[in-house]
């Protein structure tokens, strides 16, 4: 690593004005040098994005007032560039991976050809060169089929799909600074482990600098050489990598560092840690899924000539009981979140059978079906999508007991109060907006709606994947406290396997719609059988900077077992 290529001078970024005036960076300073990957973190509304979004002049030209500093990058400052001169370097000079790659992508133009855009504009390539280019980074990024993801919509893409298109897409430039926020949270461990090389082949191979914007620290351990927090705007601790995980200074960066979860921490464990004293033990089953099969069709690129069928469910069955978690775990696209839905029936399977309580589901009249949904409730992913931007939060937990009949006048405010202080939040929040809440907020509004109702069923789909560390601990200490304490069973759908650890009893393996390994959590994480369970917790990122991630073992898709699954221990049963 040489000097410096980007050097940020006290920067301070204010929301509003006057008495409405809120600082959201404060005096921020760094250098990043050439080569180098500097991680700077903190929990959510400390600043991170902001500071990175300030570079490149992505903040609302309305409202944000870039109040002072510098950030020089090859001898101009970015924050006097005209916009002309700041578009000529974005996507191409800095580039930018965002967290949500479903809102950075235009849901109206084909993947080919948002790959290829900046490309023509920017490197004055010919279409014919752009899609060549477009085609060699969408198979570096780990994408099959990459002629027919060019012609595909972003919808038509899963969430790690989506993502790894972003990441193509920067790096196609081959930028000298890759601003990447939070890259890797919307992906699976296997291509986590792929993205991270990837980005670390870039930077060596093409002396790139990266800022990296994350939460996770065990990214920041493996991909870090130095690594700014921030806290509230304003930066707390400044270090290598090695000596902010040994030897933290600042009190928050201790607190941060404890909240970590660690895969293995829990490896002599049966059980979730009790975080209630009279727990409710794990009850009668509840849930059972038999055969379930499900297959998507889509259409070619003409007038839907060539028809493309993917199976997303093959055979898939389990038992969920009364009090107990099964998480499901896999890579993007393995079928998880359909599994997830569709034993909820939010869409139908072509094969298979489903019991909830004893009731075949599918066989149940649209009537029946809505007097059962009191039983089963889903938490998604992001809670900002999942919630109503016009509607209060209270209308919004209210919304299902209405529907269901559940209470009404007085005592449906009662029991929404109630909600909200069994999540800890307070009534006096009922009357806010969706956007006036943090994350972790918003994910305990979501979790206070589906507990409205009374439902014994809860499918949780990645509920803490976009929530920083600290925010993580405190919604998983909630889910355990409400499932200890009213007998929920949950099916909770991950690809953070330290998480899985924390609050599974049992976990099921998925891969290209089937499962293929599923036991006792301890004996699935701690003894995998299946090969392709030991290369999924290979890729787990090590939070500790001393310890490098062990290379993954060397498998071919080809010949990984998918056969019926067969005992190998008691209550353990693998693919042969």
């Amino acid at each position: 690593m040489t000097g410096p290529v980007l050097s940020v001078e006290k920067l301070t970024v204010a929301f509003g004005k006057n008495a409405a005036r809120s600082v959201a960076v404060r005096d921020f300073s760094y250098t990043l040098n050439r080569g180098e990957t500097l991680a700077i973190v903190g929990e959510s509304g400390s600043g991170k994005s902001v500071s990175s979004l300030a570079l490149l002049g992505l903040l609302p030209p309305r409202g944000v007032t870039i109040e002072s500093g510098r950030a020089i990058f090859e001898d101009r400052d970015l924050l006097a560039l005209p916009e002309a001169d700041q578009r000529a370097i974005r996507g191409n000079r800095i580039t930018m991976i965002f967290q949500e790659p479903m809102t950075s992508l235009t849901p109206v133009l084909r993947i080919g050809l948002q790959l290829t855009e900046a490309l023509v504009e920017h490197k004055k390539m010919t279409q014919r060169q752009a899609d060549a280019r477009a085609r060699e980074m969408l198979a570096l990024v780990g994408l099959d089929r990459v002629d027919h993801r060019m012609r595909q919509f972003p919808h038509e893409l899963s969430g790690g799909m989506r993502q790894r298109v972003m990441i193509a897409m920067a790096m196609a430039a081959d930028p000298a600074i890759l601003i990447a926020d939070e890259p890797t949270t919307a992906l699976d461990v296997t291509v986590q482990a792929q993205i991270l090389d990837l980005m670390r082949q870039l930077k060596d191979e093409f002396s790139t600098s990266i800022i990296l914007i994350t939460h996770d620290m065990g990214v920041v351990a493996e991909m870090a050489d130095r690594v700014v927090v921030m806290n509230r705007g304003e930066k707390v601790e400044e270090n290598t990598v090695r000596e902010l995980f040994s030897a933290p200074k600042a009190p928050y960066t201790r607190r941060l560092l404890e909240a970590v979860p660690r895969l293995g921490s829990l490896a002599a464990t049966v059980v979730p840690r009790t975080v209630v004293a009279d727990s409710a033990p794990v009850g009668a089953p509840l849930l059972r899924a038999e055969g379930l099969c499900k297959t998507f069709h889509g259409r070619g690129f003409l007038l839907g000539r060539g028809k493309v069928a993917a199976a997303a469910m093959r055979d898939v069955g389990f038992q969920l009981a009364e009090g107990e978690t099964l998480a499901l775990v896999g890579e993007s696209g393995s079928g998880k979140s359909t599994t997830g839905r569709a034993v909820l029936r939010l869409l139908e399977v072509d094969e298979g059978r489903i019991e909830i309580g004893g009731n075949d589901i599918r066989r149940l009249s649209t009537r029946a079906l809505r007097k059962a949904r009191r039983q089963m409730q889903m938490i998604f992913q992001d809670p900002f999508a999942a919630l109503n931007p016009r509607k209060s939060a209270g209308w919004l937990v209210e919304e299902p007991m209405k529907i269901h009949e559940v209470a009404v006048g007085s005592e449906l405010t009662d029991r929404t109060e109630a909600l909200f202080r069994r999540v800890g939040l307070t009534p006096d929040q009922m009357s806010r907006f969706p956007h006036e809440f943090s994350g972790g907020q918003r994910q305990r509004l979501c979790i206070a709606r589906a507990l409205g109702v009374g439902p014994k069923l809860i499918v949780a789909d990645e509920p803490t994947s976009a929530l920083d560390v600290s925010v993580q601990a405190q919604v998983l200490e909630l889910m355990l406290e409400l499932q200890q304490s009213l007998g929920l069973a949950y099916l909770f759908i991950s690809h953070d396997m330290a998480v899985v650890e924390q609050v599974a009893h049992r976990v099921a393996v998925m891969r290209q719609g089937q499962i293929l390994e599923i036991g006792a959590r301890q004996d699935v994480l701690n003894q995998p059988r299946h090969p392709y369970t030991q290369a999924l917790l290979a890729a787990v990122p090590v939070p500790d900077p001393s310890r490098k991630r062990l290379p993954p073992p060397d498998i071919d898709p080809a010949t990984l077992p998918v056969g019926p699954l067969a005992e190998v221990a008691p209550g353990h049963m693998v693919a042969q």
